[in-house]
């Protein structure tokens, strides 16, 4: 039987495998729906940015009416569940946290938008005879929720792929409530780790460790301003008393923080201004790594590791009230914000709930996360690749989302009625921690499937690499490939 596939591939990397892919496969499998970019059947912004924008086969509202090919996934009992993911999901478009966005302002609208995009989806899949599903990472931009959705609900089999830390090796799974979730092997070669190793993430390049001088305002924070007086607000940009106001403002924040932290480089807004000023309120504290404490490192956000893997504690808040929960008393919480993070999801109310908590010390921008880790109790975190570095140091972590790591000897799943020895008490060796990598690792797959990992691969080569992914991804679509999580289908986050 050919495999009539429907896929996620916005890239041109990802795009070439997939050619090559059905090359190989000599017609057993056949892409007859694919949300991408303009070579694509229809392009996957345009439902996110809801922008006319075509592509092969046009717009995929055109024309379109109800169909109720939807109605499989609405009358499951995760209607609620999912219609509020997928809100968290497009709220990442909002004209709040992009210059280009999409109209939706009120709850209803986007409720609205999920029955009419999840219909739409539905019909294409129904018409085109889609019998697999194909997505180039974890759902977390509204449409691939959708296509993701409803293919559970319609029995396909559904395959994800995500790039591992671990150079030209990657992750899959057929359901996002199995990340993280391996079956133990014993017989697997140890994964070579450096005692206390602390990894260098290429990703975090520039951003430093300690106390510096205050910076000054940049040419891309002026050229982010102008675009939003340009699109946003056209006829106050004509008001240079209110221009200047907002320049002044800009250079007292840019003065407060470290050089190395740009706050408005890829954005601005206005709003945004208040998160850098409560930001700034936590700058000249003094740092305490005294007595015990469970070190938070907030997670970036919007981003697929918490949008998607994180499940109610998405919200960051609710994952530090939780763990307030089961804090004796004496335990201080040190949180740290993610030095790239903007203002998505950091409203007023947002400091508001973590000051209504007595353990929380918020710290300021240069505290050091190794130092933070070192002397900790335990880290806590969703899913953050500070997890990972914990395990490295020995130490234990509690994980709230669907953390890749989270089968590993010294990490421990948030369940309800865990107490603070649970997590604190943990004890590992550092020869299981690699045993147990070991064991990921021989279920990885070569190859990279995200370009921005290339640089951690040596000699890499692209056609090399679309050659092994594309054998990689016709075993695994055919089923003679292994995938690397497995565990409950639950169809969904992996915590509720």
């Amino acid at each position: 039987m050919t495999i009539r596939l429907a896929v996620v591939s916005t890239t041109k990397d990802t795009d070439r495998v997939l050619q090559t892919m059905q090359e190989i496969s000599g017609g057993a499998v056949k892409v007859v729906l694919h949300f991408g970019e303009k070579s694509a059947q229809f392009r996957a912004s345009s439902m996110s940015r809801m922008k006319a924008s075509m592509a092969t086969d046009g717009h995929i509202m055109q024309d379109s009416t109800y169909s109720g090919a939807a109605e499989i996934a609405f009358r499951t009992d995760d209607y609620y569940r999912h219609r509020d993911e997928f809100t968290d999901h497009l709220t990442r478009n909002s004209a709040m946290f992009k210059q280009k966005s999409h109209p939706l302002e009120t709850v209803d609208e986007y409720h609205s938008y999920f029955h009419v995009l999840y219909d739409t989806i539905a019909r294409e899949m129904r018409d085109r005879g889609v019998t697999h599903v194909l997505i180039f990472s974890v759902p977390h931009l509204g449409y691939d929720t959708a296509l993701y959705h409803l293919a559970k609900a319609m029995g396909l089999p559904v395959l994800m792929v995500t790039q591992a830390l671990f150079p030209n090796l990657f992750f899959s799974t057929s359901d996002v409530g199995a990340t993280g979730l391996y079956p133990a092997d014993p017989a697997a070669a140890p994964y070579p780790i450096a005692q206390g190793e602390q990894p260098q993430l290429f990703y975090m390049k520039g951003v430093k460790q300690a106390r510096e001088e205050g910076g000054s305002i940049t040419a891309r924070a002026v050229a982010e301003l102008m675009t939003y007086l340009v699109l946003k607000a056209r006829w106050r940009a004509l008001n240079p008393v209110y221009v200047w106001r907002l320049l002044a403002h800009m250079r007292r924040i840019y003065g407060v923080f470290p050089r190395w932290r740009d706050p408005f480089a890829a954005f601005f807004h206005e709003n945004a201004l208040a998160y850098f000023d409560q930001l700034a309120s936590y700058e000249e504290q003094d740092i305490d790594l005294s007595g015990d404490y469970v070190y938070v490192p907030l997670q970036m956000q919007p981003e697929m590791t918490t949008s998607s893997l994180g499940g109610r504690f998405r919200d960051q808040a609710y994952m530090i009230e939780r763990l307030a929960d089961m804090l004796p008393d004496g335990v201080r919480i040190l949180v740290k914000e993610n030095p790239k993070q903007g203002a998505y999801m950091r409203g007023p109310m947002f400091f508001h709930r973590l000051k209504r908590i007595p353990q929380v010390q918020f710290l300021p921008s240069y505290a050091n996360t190794h130092a933070l880790t070192a002397n900790a109790r335990f880290v806590a975190t969703i899913s953050g690749t500070v997890g990972w570095e914990a395990l490295c140091m020995g130490k234990p972590v509690l994980v709230f989302g669907g953390a890749w790591y989270r089968a590993f000897p010294g990490a421990v799943a948030w369940r309800e009625g865990l107490r603070y020895e649970d997590v604190a008490d943990v004890t590992f060796t550092h020869a299981a921690l690699q045993q147990a990598v070991g064991a990921l690792v021989a279920r990885c797959h070569p190859g990279v499937v995200d370009r921005d990992y290339i640089e951690i691969v040596d000699g890499y080569s692209d056609a090399a690499n679309v050659r092994t992914v594309a054998a990689q991804m016709l075993g695994l679509l055919q089923g003679d490939i292994p995938m690397t999580f497995v565990g409950p289908d639950s169809g969904s986050s992996p915590v509720m």
